[in-house]
């Protein structure tokens, strides 16, 4: 049976650090800026890094995501890597935005918009949860 645990926590953590949606660090003009629907290089890092620390809580540390092999417990770095990575990849505004804000496909603008983000969320998750769930790329430590 599959695990939809890291599925969840991956797209909720998404939605919500999607700089420009709800918060935005660094904001263009003051340290911290809320629904501003811009983001900037330095934002997305910052909120990468706020995302790895996050989802590294719920899938390693609380165990939404363990699995256990041969008695002893195992931490799936799998769905961490994935899920930041893509996290990157997937910002509105970053390398592309579907909607834009003037045409159906942009590059790079650094802008975002609801219709934006609720599409990039999609593509999230239908990447997210392929590669989680159907391909089952794990990384194993113990």
């Amino acid at each position: 049976m599959s695990d939809w645990g890291p599925v969840f926590v991956a797209v909720v953590l998404f939605v919500l650090l999607t700089p420009g949606l709800l918060i935005q660090v660094p904001g263009r003009n003051r340290f911290v800026e809320f629904g501003n629907f811009q983001t900037s290089g330095v934002s997305i890092l910052v909120h990468a890094i706020i995302y790895f620390a996050l989802i590294c809580i719920f899938l390693l540390a609380v165990g939404v995501h363990m699995y256990m092999a041969s008695k002893t417990t195992m931490a799936d770095w799998g769905p961490v890597l994935i899920g930041v990575v893509l996290f990157i990849l997937l910002q509105p505004g970053l390398l592309f935005q579907i909607p834009g804000n003037n045409k159906s496909l942009e590059f790079g603008t650094m802008k975002t918009n609801g219709k934006a983000i609720a599409v990039h969320t999609l593509i999230f998750f239908a990447l997210y949860a392929i590669l989680i769930l159907a391909v089952h790329v794990h990384i194993y430590t113990g």
